[in-house]
Order: C-alpha cells, then sequence, then structure tokens
C-alpha cells in the first residue's frame, strides 16, 4: 500500500482519536518536519519545533479533508508552527533588546577558516529572514506570492531576500 494510501487511513483513524495511528504518521513524517525546522529555525529550536508542529497537526487533525496528501497538509501546519516561533521570538528580542534586533538583520562578518564548509551549515548561518525565504523558495519550491502570505511580507521583500542569501551564501561558500 503506497504511503500517501497508508497516511488517509491513518489521519481517518487518528482524526477519531487513534494515538497508534497518529504515531505510524508521526513515524513517517518527523524526520522531514524536523529538517525543515532545523533549516528555517536552526539547529538548537528543530526539536522542540518539530514536536510543536506534531502537537499542532493533532489538535488540528479534524480539519484535514483529504484534498491535499496528508504530508502536505502536515508541511503547512509545521510552516505556520515555524513562522508563529519566529515572530514571537522577534517581538520578545525587540522588547528586550532593540539594538540586538536590528542587528539580527546584518550578516556576520566573520572569518571562515573551514575550507569545506556544508552547505546546511552555510544556510543556518544566514539571518533569519533570508534563511526562511531561501529555505521556502529554493528548498521547499514555494512562489514568491506563497511565502509573502505565510511570512506576512510582500513579494518584492521576498524577492530581496531570497537574492540576499543567495549573495551571502556565494560568499560563504567561496
Amino acid at each position: 500500500m503506497p504511503d500517501e494510501d497508508l497516511d488517509s487511513r491513518d489521519a481517518a483513524l487518528a482524526a477519531t482519536g487513534d494515538a497508534q495511528a497518529f504515531e505510524r504518521l508521526y513515524g513517517r513524517h518527523v524526520v522531514r518536519i524536523h529538517s525543515l525546522a532545523r533549516r528555517m529555525a536552526g539547529s538548537e529550536s528543530a526539536d522542540e519545533l518539530t514536536q510543536d508542529a506534531f502537537v499542532r497537526a493533532w489538535q488540528k487533525l479534524h480539519q484535514f479533508r483529504g484534498e491535499a496528501a496528508f504530508g502536505s497538509w502536515l508541511y503547512r501546519v509545521a510552516i505556520s508552527v515555524i513562522l508563529a516561533h519566529r515572530r514571537r521570538l522577534a517581538i520578545h528580542r525587540a522588547r528586550l533588546a532593540p539594538e540586538e534586533w536590528i542587528r539580527e538583520g546584518t550578516p556576520s562578518h566573520e572569518k571562515r577558516s573551514e575550507i569545506g564548509m556544508d552547505f546546511e551549515g552555510a544556510i543556518e548561518r544566514l539571518p533569519d529572514r533570508a534563511r526562511r525565504v531561501f529555505v521556502l523558495h529554493d528548498v521547499e519550491g514555494y512562489k514568491h506570492h506563497e511565502i509573502a502570505r505565510m511570512m506576512k511580507i510582500t513579494s518584492g521583500t521576498s524577492k530581496s531576500q531570497l537574492h540576499r542569501a543567495r549573495m551571502i551564501l556565494r560568499t560563504a561558500m567561496a
């Protein structure tokens, strides 16, 4: 039985309260969701955000209508959780130390001594907004208008942040 069929069956069972069915869904999707969280928010937050995404999915499972694959629906739930986390973090930082919030948007110019710096590490070092746009566009394949809607920014800002991320990565990988 293909994974989509298994997912549909388990999603229907989980929506009725079957925790074992939800555990099977978790097992099939946790690696992908964790990878998304790590790329969008960094390694230090990935475990917590992955857990939060699955908790939110469990809470909203009754809203899954099966019009798209369960994995796609779960992915959207995870992106919403991650973006909400980043917004809360930004608000918190702005309240505590406005000068650090302003600096967060500028790339670090520390020297990279590693010749073989890995791409995942380079992505993690991007400024937050540029990293989120880069991951959503270049890694996950979303269009700028979709990213703009998810992140509550304009399409132009999305394009600008993507360009910024690519330039930083190009410099870091050179």
